[in-house]
C-alpha cells in the first residue's frame, strides 16, 4: 500500500467529516476511492477532490454543482473548469449578497422591535 493513501477512518479524521458524509459523497460520485475487499483507500486525487468539495460547501455551492464542476476537469481539462468556476462563483456571490441583504433587513427589524419593546418597559405603568 502506498504511504499517501488514507483509510476510510483516516479520511474522516483528516477532513473532519462523518462516515455518513464520506459514504454519501462516494454514493453521489464525488469521490471514487480504491477498494481492496471491503476496505476503501483514498489517494492524492480523492484527497484533493475532498478539499475542493469542502471548499465549495463552505461557499454555499450545491453538491450537484460541485460534481458537475469536477466532471468538467476530468472530461475537458483545467481551462474549461476554471471558466465554469468563474461563472459559478459570480452567481454564488450574487446569491450571498442577496442573503446578506435579507439578513441585514431581519437584523434591523429585530433591533427596532427590541428597542420599541424595551422602551415600552421603561414607561411608568
Amino acid at each position: 500500500m502506498s504511504d499517501n493513501r488514507l483509510t476510510f477512518k483516516e479520511m474522516c479524521a483528516k477532513f473532519d467529516v462523518t462516515p455518513r458524509t464520506l459514504r454519501y459523497y462516494e454514493y453521489i460520485e464525488l469521490l471514487q476511492p480504491d477498494r481492496e475487499g471491503r476496505s476503501r483507500f483514498y489517494g492524492p486525487r480523492e484527497q484533493a477532490r475532498m478539499v475542493l468539495i469542502l471548499r465549495g460547501r463552505k461557499f454555499g455551492f450545491q453538491l450537484e454543482d460541485i460534481r458537475q464542476w469536477l466532471l468538467i476537469y476530468e472530461n475537458e481539462g483545467t481551462e474549461p473548469q476554471m471558466r465554469l468556476f468563474v461563472e459559478m462563483a459570480s452567481r454564488q456571490v450574487r446569491e450571498l449578497e442577496e442573503q446578506k441583504r435579507q439578513l441585514q433587513e431581519a437584523i434591523d427589524s429585530l433591533v427596532e422591535l427590541r428597542d420599541q419593546t424595551a422602551a415600552g418597559l421603561e414607561k411608568p405603568a
